[in-house]
């Protein structure tokens, strides 16, 4: 892996100049390496990621997952380098006295991290709402639910934005909401259309002996599902459940068209002030794969609760 980083910033290097003459290239300043510094680098990437297997299946489990992680992180920095970016101004002081990486995190992260958490609450109401209505009998909240998973889905989120927070007002000053609700609202009305269909899923996975095992026993059909059926779905929903939740976290980033400070455009706003937009919004991607993975391992723990009794001997 370490050719790797080599190979990354091999062009328009001293060692691409030596190279490329004994490989067909061109000499001089400005000009490409030929292809065949392009076979040879190949070559030894092949190679190197070989040799790499190969010494990485002599380790234990965990320490292969280390390593391959450690050597991944270095090509994504190796990467990021090639740019000849800046990035020291991630780390210069704003007019609050904080550097600009903490403000960042402080205002933008914060407010990413609320408005995603309210919203997955309140669209899991609606999904468990919607879900049950189109597993009733009941015609209308049937059609209701099927209208509802349909619209959400098959329309943009930008889109759904901008309905609620300018087409609401058009029916009246009382129904105008300010930006935040607004959001909060359409990541809830667009997610729970989508969890819908992965609680819907859940219920249905659940073996039908249990619903007649507990019809056996005596037990109401509220407290089947409240007792037996929906634990034992929460198996099959929590790790769709998540990757939604870590997808709002991103898509978050919509409502920064109705003017809200979120991560996005935290970061944009601070990168237009210094003229260094590119670099802050680095900043916030690396942010942004911070919080999927404090998010990732706390899912991986729910799935472990609630698979107690499906875990492999």
């Amino acid at each position: 892996m370490a050719i790797l980083l080599i190979w990354l910033q091999l062009g328009g290097t001293r060692i691409g100049g030596l190279i490329a003459p004994l490989t067909g290239g061109a000499t001089g300043e400005n000009t490409a390496p030929g292809w065949g510094l392009h076979v040879l680098t190949g070559l030894l990437v092949a190679g190197a990621v070989w040799v790499n297997i190969i010494v990485l299946r002599l380790l234990p489990f965990r320490l292969q997952v280390m390593i391959v992680w450690a050597e991944l992180l270095l090509l994504f920095v190796a990467f990021v380098n090639s740019f000849n970016r800046d990035f020291g101004i991630w780390f210069e002081q704003s007019q609050d006295g904080v550097s600009n990486i903490a403000y960042m995190i402080t205002t933008g992260a914060v407010t990413t991290l609320y408005v995603s958490a309210i919203s997955i609450v309140v669209a899991c109401i609606f999904a468990m709402t919607a879900a049950l209505a189109r597993l009733s009998s009941f015609g209308p909240a049937y059609a209701v639910s099927t209208f509802y998973t349909s619209f959400f889905r098959g329309t943009p989120l930008l889109l759904q934005v901008y309905l609620i927070y300018l087409g609401l007002p058009q029916l009246g000053p009382q129904f105008a909401l300010d930006a935040v609700p607004s959001g909060i609202l359409a990541l809830s009305l667009c997610y729970g259309a989508y969890l819908a269909e992965i609680f819907r899923a859940g219920i249905l996975g659940v073996p039908h002996g249990q619903h007649d095992a507990a019809k056996a026993l005596g037990l109401p059909p509220r407290l089947t599902f409240r007792k037996i059926v929906f634990p034992q779905a929460m198996r099959l929903i929590v790790p769709p459940t998540g990757n939604q939740f870590i997808a709002m976290l991103k898509d978050s980033s919509l409502v920064s068209v109705m003017g809200v400070w979120e991560l996005t455009r935290t970061a944009q706003i601070i990168g237009r002030r210094d003229f260094r937009v590119f670099e802050m919004l680095i900043a916030a991607a690396i942010i942004y794969w911070a919080l999927s993975i404090c998010f990732e391992l706390i899912q991986a723990r729910i799935e472990r609760h609630y698979g107690k009794g499906h875990e492999r001997p």
